[in-house]
Protein backbone atom coordinates (compact mmCIF):
# COMPACT_ATOMS: atom_id res chain seq x y z
CA UNK A 1 0.00 0.00 0.00
CA UNK A 2 2.77 2.18 -1.09
CA UNK A 3 2.13 5.66 -2.53
CA UNK A 4 4.94 6.42 -4.41
CA UNK A 5 4.69 6.12 -8.26
CA UNK A 6 7.68 5.19 -9.70
CA UNK A 7 8.22 4.01 -13.56
CA UNK A 8 8.82 -0.04 -14.18
CA UNK A 9 11.73 0.77 -16.68
CA UNK A 10 13.89 3.28 -16.11
CA UNK A 11 17.70 4.45 -17.12
CA UNK A 12 19.72 5.37 -14.21
CA UNK A 13 22.55 6.52 -16.35
CA UNK A 14 20.02 8.83 -17.72
CA UNK A 15 18.28 9.73 -14.21
CA UNK A 16 22.40 10.16 -13.25
CA UNK A 17 23.19 12.37 -16.24
CA UNK A 18 19.89 14.71 -15.92
CA UNK A 19 20.54 15.58 -11.61
CA UNK A 20 24.18 16.15 -12.96
CA UNK A 21 22.54 18.90 -15.26
CA UNK A 22 20.24 19.94 -12.40
CA UNK A 23 23.23 20.79 -10.20
CA UNK A 24 25.32 21.97 -12.60
CA UNK A 25 26.31 26.15 -13.16
CA UNK A 26 24.13 28.77 -11.07
CA UNK A 27 21.76 27.33 -9.32
CA UNK A 28 20.03 24.13 -8.78
CA UNK A 29 16.60 23.19 -11.00
CA UNK A 30 15.12 21.38 -8.06
CA UNK A 31 11.84 20.50 -10.29
CA UNK A 32 14.28 18.29 -11.58
CA UNK A 33 15.37 16.54 -8.64
CA UNK A 34 11.69 16.22 -8.03
CA UNK A 35 10.84 15.08 -10.81
CA UNK A 36 13.38 11.97 -10.77
CA UNK A 37 14.10 11.13 -7.18
CA UNK A 38 10.13 11.36 -5.98
CA UNK A 39 9.54 8.85 -8.99
CA UNK A 40 12.29 5.82 -7.98
CA UNK A 41 12.00 2.70 -5.88
CA UNK A 42 14.92 2.48 -3.36
CA UNK A 43 16.59 -0.06 -5.27
CA UNK A 44 16.73 2.55 -8.21
CA UNK A 45 17.88 5.19 -5.84
CA UNK A 46 20.64 2.89 -5.49
CA UNK A 47 21.31 2.78 -8.78
CA UNK A 48 21.26 6.39 -9.73
CA UNK A 49 24.23 6.57 -7.21
CA UNK A 50 26.18 4.04 -8.25
CA UNK A 51 25.97 5.06 -12.06
CA UNK A 52 26.31 9.19 -10.87
CA UNK A 53 29.33 8.02 -9.10
CA UNK A 54 30.63 6.04 -11.73
CA UNK A 55 30.18 8.98 -14.52
CA UNK A 56 31.17 11.73 -12.02
CA UNK A 57 33.65 10.39 -9.41
CA UNK A 58 31.55 12.22 -6.85
CA UNK A 59 29.18 11.28 -4.26
CA UNK A 60 25.24 12.46 -5.24
CA UNK A 61 24.41 12.41 -1.72
CA UNK A 62 27.08 14.97 -1.17
CA UNK A 63 26.36 16.89 -4.09
CA UNK A 64 22.41 17.47 -2.97
CA UNK A 65 23.62 18.61 0.48
CA UNK A 66 25.71 21.34 -0.94
CA UNK A 67 23.22 22.26 -3.71
CA UNK A 68 19.93 21.88 -1.61
CA UNK A 69 18.88 23.62 1.88
CA UNK A 70 16.54 23.49 4.83
CA UNK A 71 13.76 20.78 5.09
CA UNK A 72 13.62 20.61 1.75
CA UNK A 73 17.68 18.94 1.96
CA UNK A 74 16.97 17.24 4.97
CA UNK A 75 14.40 15.07 3.16
CA UNK A 76 16.20 14.30 0.18
CA UNK A 77 18.93 13.04 2.27
CA UNK A 78 16.88 10.95 3.71
CA UNK A 79 15.43 9.58 1.19
CA UNK A 80 17.91 8.80 -0.81
CA UNK A 81 19.77 6.63 1.54
CA UNK A 82 19.00 2.97 1.53
CA UNK A 83 16.12 2.07 4.20
CA UNK A 84 18.70 0.65 6.46
CA UNK A 85 21.04 3.44 6.45
CA UNK A 86 18.29 6.18 6.56
CA UNK A 87 16.87 4.40 10.04
CA UNK A 88 20.22 4.48 11.42
CA UNK A 89 20.54 7.93 10.80
CA UNK A 90 17.51 8.68 12.67
CA UNK A 91 18.28 6.47 15.50
CA UNK A 92 21.40 8.38 15.83
CA UNK A 93 20.10 11.75 15.19
CA UNK A 94 17.25 10.95 18.13
CA UNK A 95 19.88 9.52 20.52
CA UNK A 96 22.30 12.57 19.92
CA UNK A 97 19.11 15.41 20.68
CA UNK A 98 19.75 17.36 24.05
CA UNK A 99 16.79 15.07 25.27
CA UNK A 100 17.07 12.02 23.21
CA UNK A 101 13.92 11.27 21.28
CA UNK A 102 13.07 7.55 22.55
CA UNK A 103 10.25 7.87 20.65
CA UNK A 104 12.02 7.04 17.27
CA UNK A 105 14.19 4.98 19.08
CA UNK A 106 10.51 2.71 19.57
CA UNK A 107 9.30 3.46 16.33
CA UNK A 108 12.25 1.90 14.71
CA UNK A 109 12.21 -1.11 17.12
CA UNK A 110 8.85 -1.87 17.32
CA UNK A 111 7.50 -1.29 13.70
CA UNK A 112 10.38 -2.83 11.79
CA UNK A 113 10.38 -6.84 10.99
CA UNK A 114 12.75 -8.46 12.96
CA UNK A 115 15.25 -8.99 9.95
CA UNK A 116 14.58 -4.95 9.22
CA UNK A 117 15.76 -4.49 12.54
CA UNK A 118 18.68 -6.54 12.22
CA UNK A 119 20.01 -4.24 9.30
CA UNK A 120 19.44 -1.17 10.68
CA UNK A 121 21.58 -2.43 13.60
CA UNK A 122 24.77 -3.44 11.00
CA UNK A 123 23.91 -0.38 9.24
CA UNK A 124 24.47 1.96 12.88
CA UNK A 125 27.70 -0.30 13.30
CA UNK A 126 28.99 0.31 10.01
CA UNK A 127 28.38 4.11 10.31
CA UNK A 128 28.62 4.76 13.68
CA UNK A 129 31.27 2.18 14.61
CA UNK A 130 29.14 1.23 17.77
CA UNK A 131 26.18 -0.33 18.69
CA UNK A 132 22.88 0.80 18.27
CA UNK A 133 22.19 -0.82 22.02
CA UNK A 134 25.64 0.55 23.31
CA UNK A 135 24.50 3.77 22.28
CA UNK A 136 21.15 3.58 23.49
CA UNK A 137 22.26 2.46 27.21
CA UNK A 138 25.36 5.27 26.74
CA UNK A 139 22.13 8.05 26.70
CA UNK A 140 19.56 6.94 28.78
CA UNK A 141 19.21 6.05 32.34
CA UNK A 142 16.89 3.65 34.94
CA UNK A 143 14.18 1.56 33.41
CA UNK A 144 13.80 3.47 30.06
CA UNK A 145 17.63 1.96 29.48
CA UNK A 146 16.32 -1.45 30.37
CA UNK A 147 13.05 -0.72 27.84
CA UNK A 148 15.06 0.75 24.95
CA UNK A 149 18.03 -1.54 25.48
CA UNK A 150 16.01 -4.66 25.43
CA UNK A 151 14.30 -3.57 22.22
CA UNK A 152 16.49 -2.81 19.86
CA UNK A 153 18.08 -6.07 20.67
CA UNK A 154 15.50 -8.39 20.26
CA UNK A 155 15.53 -10.70 17.83
CA UNK A 156 11.53 -11.59 17.64
CA UNK A 157 9.95 -14.59 16.12
CA UNK A 158 8.00 -13.69 13.59
CA UNK A 159 5.22 -16.03 12.60
CA UNK A 160 1.91 -16.27 13.26
CA UNK A 161 1.57 -18.47 15.74
CA UNK A 162 -0.30 -17.32 19.15
CA UNK A 163 -0.77 -19.31 22.20
CA UNK A 164 -4.20 -18.17 23.89
CA UNK A 165 -3.38 -19.94 27.06
CA UNK A 166 -0.16 -17.81 27.03
CA UNK A 167 -2.06 -14.98 26.26
CA UNK A 168 -4.54 -14.82 29.15
CA UNK A 169 -1.90 -15.40 31.80
CA UNK A 170 0.62 -12.40 30.79
CA UNK A 171 -2.43 -9.98 29.96
CA UNK A 172 -3.39 -10.77 33.54
CA UNK A 173 0.25 -10.00 34.46
CA UNK A 174 0.03 -6.67 32.52
CA UNK A 175 -3.30 -5.85 34.86
CA UNK A 176 -1.98 -6.15 37.68
CA UNK A 177 0.91 -4.30 37.02
CA UNK A 178 -1.07 -1.34 35.58
CA UNK A 179 -3.65 -1.46 38.74
CA UNK A 180 -0.51 -1.42 41.06
CA UNK A 181 1.37 1.12 38.79
CA UNK A 182 4.33 -0.94 38.26
CA UNK A 183 4.69 -0.32 35.16
CA UNK A 184 8.32 -0.83 35.54
CA UNK A 185 8.12 -4.01 36.39
CA UNK A 186 10.70 -7.05 35.12
CA UNK A 187 7.84 -8.86 33.65
CA UNK A 188 6.43 -5.92 31.61
CA UNK A 189 9.91 -5.40 30.40
CA UNK A 190 9.84 -9.22 29.36
CA UNK A 191 6.76 -9.54 27.86
CA UNK A 192 6.83 -6.73 25.84
CA UNK A 193 10.95 -7.33 24.54
CA UNK A 194 10.56 -10.72 23.67
CA UNK A 195 6.83 -12.02 22.49
CA UNK A 196 6.18 -12.00 18.60
CA UNK A 197 4.39 -9.26 17.68
CA UNK A 198 1.23 -11.78 16.86
CA UNK A 199 1.58 -13.41 20.31
CA UNK A 200 1.35 -9.66 21.91
CA UNK A 201 -1.69 -8.51 19.76
CA UNK A 202 -3.39 -11.38 21.42
CA UNK A 203 -2.14 -10.84 24.57
CA UNK A 204 -3.78 -7.01 23.98
CA UNK A 205 -6.89 -8.19 23.04
CA UNK A 206 -7.19 -10.40 25.51
CA UNK A 207 -6.37 -7.57 28.17
CA UNK A 208 -8.75 -5.50 26.32
CA UNK A 209 -11.48 -8.46 26.46
CA UNK A 210 -11.18 -9.04 30.14
CA UNK A 211 -10.93 -5.29 30.64
CA UNK A 212 -13.23 -3.54 28.92
CA UNK A 213 -10.85 -1.08 27.78
CA UNK A 214 -7.48 -0.97 25.46
CA UNK A 215 -4.43 -1.43 27.32
CA UNK A 216 -2.72 2.25 26.06
CA UNK A 217 -5.97 3.80 27.78
CA UNK A 218 -5.33 1.97 31.24
CA UNK A 219 -1.67 3.19 30.74
CA UNK A 220 -3.09 6.86 30.31
CA UNK A 221 -5.43 6.78 32.82
CA UNK A 222 -3.48 5.04 35.50
CA UNK A 223 -0.23 5.85 34.44
CA UNK A 224 0.84 10.40 35.71
CA UNK A 225 1.29 12.42 33.06
CA UNK A 226 4.76 13.27 33.31
CA UNK A 227 5.71 9.43 33.56
CA UNK A 228 8.15 8.68 30.62
CA UNK A 229 8.22 5.13 31.20
CA UNK A 230 4.54 4.51 30.92
CA UNK A 231 4.45 7.12 28.03
CA UNK A 232 7.29 4.88 26.42
CA UNK A 233 5.30 1.57 26.72
CA UNK A 234 2.28 2.98 25.63
CA UNK A 235 4.77 3.96 22.13
CA UNK A 236 5.82 0.69 21.94
CA UNK A 237 2.36 -0.91 22.48
CA UNK A 238 0.33 1.18 19.68
CA UNK A 239 3.72 0.60 17.40
CA UNK A 240 2.94 -3.01 17.87
CA UNK A 241 -0.55 -3.13 17.60
CA UNK A 242 -1.87 -0.63 14.75
CA UNK A 243 1.23 1.05 13.74
CA UNK A 244 -0.67 2.93 10.87
CA UNK A 245 -2.88 4.93 13.59
CA UNK A 246 0.19 5.43 15.49
CA UNK A 247 1.72 7.41 12.38
CA UNK A 248 -0.98 9.17 11.73
CA UNK A 249 -1.26 10.84 14.98
CA UNK A 250 2.31 11.56 15.01
CA UNK A 251 1.30 13.32 11.60
CA UNK A 252 -1.52 15.09 13.23
CA UNK A 253 0.56 16.10 15.87
CA UNK A 254 2.99 17.54 13.53
CA UNK A 255 1.33 19.92 11.72
CA UNK A 256 -1.29 21.31 14.21
CA UNK A 257 -1.33 24.29 15.81
CA UNK A 258 1.24 27.04 15.03
CA UNK A 259 4.35 25.73 13.06
CA UNK A 260 5.58 22.22 11.65
CA UNK A 261 7.23 19.78 13.49
CA UNK A 262 9.25 19.00 9.91
CA UNK A 263 10.85 16.62 11.77
CA UNK A 264 8.29 14.29 12.45
CA UNK A 265 6.65 14.78 9.29
CA UNK A 266 9.19 14.47 6.91
CA UNK A 267 10.18 10.96 9.07
CA UNK A 268 6.79 9.28 8.52
CA UNK A 269 6.23 10.66 4.93
CA UNK A 270 9.72 9.50 3.37
CA UNK A 271 10.12 6.48 5.77
CA UNK A 272 6.28 4.60 4.87
CA UNK A 273 6.02 6.26 1.08
CA UNK A 274 7.04 2.30 -0.24
CA UNK A 275 5.34 0.83 2.58
CA UNK A 276 1.97 1.63 3.81
CA UNK A 277 1.74 5.36 3.04
CA UNK A 278 -1.50 5.30 1.05
CA UNK A 279 -3.29 2.76 4.50
CA UNK A 280 -1.92 5.86 6.84
CA UNK A 281 -3.43 8.67 4.32
CA UNK A 282 -7.04 6.84 4.55
CA UNK A 283 -6.65 6.77 8.55
CA UNK A 284 -5.83 10.24 8.73
CA UNK A 285 -8.68 11.26 6.25
CA UNK A 286 -11.26 8.42 8.12
CA UNK A 287 -9.49 10.92 11.83
CA UNK A 288 -10.03 14.80 10.27
CA UNK A 289 -12.24 14.62 7.39
CA UNK A 290 -9.42 16.13 5.13
CA UNK A 291 -7.06 14.25 3.16
CA UNK A 292 -3.55 14.25 4.05
CA UNK A 293 -2.40 15.74 0.96
CA UNK A 294 -4.57 18.95 1.61
CA UNK A 295 -3.10 19.39 5.63
CA UNK A 296 0.23 18.84 3.95
CA UNK A 297 0.18 21.57 1.23
CA UNK A 298 -1.18 23.81 3.68
CA UNK A 299 1.01 23.52 6.23
CA UNK A 300 4.28 23.28 4.46
CA UNK A 301 6.10 25.55 1.36
CA UNK A 302 8.20 25.27 -1.85
CA UNK A 303 10.18 22.63 -2.91
CA UNK A 304 9.83 20.69 0.53
CA UNK A 305 5.74 21.11 -0.14
CA UNK A 306 6.18 19.86 -3.48
CA UNK A 307 8.49 16.95 -2.86
CA UNK A 308 6.20 15.78 0.09
CA UNK A 309 3.52 15.99 -2.25
CA UNK A 310 5.30 13.61 -4.76
CA UNK A 311 5.93 10.81 -2.42
CA UNK A 312 2.25 10.81 -1.15
CA UNK A 313 1.05 10.35 -4.81
CA UNK A 314 -0.08 13.89 -6.21
CA UNK A 315 0.50 13.69 -9.78
CA UNK A 316 2.75 16.45 -10.99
Amino acid sequence: MATLVAPVQHSHIEDAKALYKACKGWGTDEKAVISILGHRTAAQRQQIRLAYQNLYQEDLVKRLESELSGAFEKAVYRWILEPADRDAVLANVAIKKACPDYHVIIEIACVHSPEELLAVRRAYQLSYKLSLEEDVAAHTTGDLRKLLVALVSVLRYDGPEINARLAKSEADILEDAIKNKAFNHEEVIRILTTRSKAQLMATFNRYRDDCGTSITKSLLREGDQVNEFAAALRTAIRCINNSNKYYEKIIRNAIKGAGTDEDALTRVIVTRAEKDLKVIKEVYYKRNSVTLEQAVAKDTSGDYNAFLLTLLGKAD
